[in-house]
């Protein structure tokens, strides 16, 4: 039997805001390797316009509410994949670093800007 896609039955907006967090923990900028195998993310960014940067992708700030949103971070960290230090900073754990959103190519744009 194939793998269950999204086995933690994420909503939208928690599927949106891991993968932000996944893109920004690749990112030197933001993020700090854990001894444990675990990234901490900090400085999130800010939406200037319509849109902010992660990276070398473009996000749409209708995308990123997640990142502002307290409840998210309870459920992601209530599902083992973050530990929460909202506002400031997610450290996501392997199963956060791991877990395929499916939403990468979606909302992570890549390209000219």
């Amino acid at each position: 039997m194939p793998a269950k896609k999204n086995p933690l039955n994420l909503n939208s907006l928690q599927l949106k805001t891991l993968t932000l967090l996944q893109e920004l923990a690749r990112s030197a900028a933001h993020a700090e390797k854990l001894p444990d195998g675990a990234v901490r993310v900090t400085q999130l960014p800010y939406p200037h316009g319509d849109h902010f940067h992660v990276g070398a992708a473009v996000v749409m700030a209708r995308d990123a509410n997640g990142l502002a949103n307290p409840a998210v971070w309870v459920a992601l960290e209530r599902k083992g994949l973050i530990k929460s230090e909202f506002p400031d900073a997610a450290v996501l754990m392997p199963a956060g670093l791991a877990y395929d959103t499916g939403l990468a190519d979606t909302i992570l744009h890549r390209g000219g800007h």
